[in-house]
């Protein structure tokens, strides 16, 4: 079973919805360890004094912000604690805007949101009905982990979905990144043509199953075969031929474009076997 990451309530108003806040979503990368070639033991971090290069005990170690070159603003873990916000029992609502008002670069990591009891449905229905009618997301904040996060909690598949957010002050703006255009370029009509045929010919509705992490599973079959003694798993890509740079824009969109004509064709056996199944 689940275990909550955090316990308090949604308020808006004098309205006040007790929920629990579960992950919604989970990390497949691979972790390694660090193994000795000669040995094959693992390899430790150790704490070591710079200036002296002798271990140092957990104890013994302060935090330190450098200033300026080589020196430091020192603050102990006790101190730390003090400067700390403090952990909240509730995501105080204080606005509710659009969802489509929302660009996804502020978006961070997302959470389930459940009642926290059976006393708790009554007023999280109500919470939930509301903003899928008005599709209104609640912005807030919340402290979790000893951190203050901006969040945002909406409606998703049937249920309420909180996502913690970056602050304005985190996102970098455009004007900071030089290589980015500073003015447009109007594209000559028959290339914008030719990209819009590609774009309609790729059109899909948003099937997420459909996306995996390739270098991941590739990854896990080497470890496997690794595992069993082996020492490579062919691939897709084991015997191809690499394909050449396009270099002409009007040569690469007419061969995308038919790329895609051919990609998106229906398989006549197929189409057989649906019908007689």
């Amino acid at each position: 079973m689940a275990r909550p990451v955090w316990t308090g309530s949604i308020s808006f108003g004098l309205v006040n919805v007790p929920v629990k806040v579960f992950t919604a979503v989970r990390d497949h990368d691979v972790h390694f360890h660090r193994i000795g070639k000669a040995s094959g033991a693992r390899i430790r971090n150790r704490k070591v004094d710079e200036e002296s290069g002798e271990d140092v005990a957990a104890e013994d170690i302060a935090m330190g912000f450098e200033v300026r070159k080589g020196h430091y603003v020192t603050f102990d873990k006790d101190e730390l604690k003090t400067l700390r916000p403090k952990s909240t029992s509730s995501i105080e609502v204080t606005d509710f805007v659009a969802l489509a008002e929302i660009d996804p670069i502020y978006y961070e990591r997302t959470y389930w949101v459940a009642p926290a009891s059976t006393a708790a449905n009554e007023a999280y229905g109500l919470l939930l009905a509301a903003m899928e009618e008005r599709q209104r997301v609640a912005i807030g904040t919340v402290v979790m982990r000893d951190k203050q996060y901006l969040t945002a909690v909406r409606p998703l598949d049937g249920a309420l979905a909180m996502s913690t957010m970056r602050f304005a002050d985190e996102i970098v703006p455009r004007s900071e990144i030089e290589e980015l255009p500073t003015r447009r370029v109007e594209p000559a009509q028959r290339a914008l043509q030719m990209a819009l045929q590609l774009i309609d010919g790729l059109a899909s509705e948003w099937q997420p199953k459909r996306y995996h992490d390739t270098y991941v599973e590739e990854l896990r079959k080497r470890i496997a075969a690794k595992g069993k003694g082996g020492s490579k798993v062919a691939t897709e890509e084991d015997g191809a031929p690499s394909g050449g740079k396009v270099l002409d824009l009007m040569a690469a969109l007419e061969a995308s474009v038919a790329a895609s004509k051919t990609k998106r064709a229906p398989k006549r056996g197929a189409s057989r076997t649906r019908r007689s199944a």
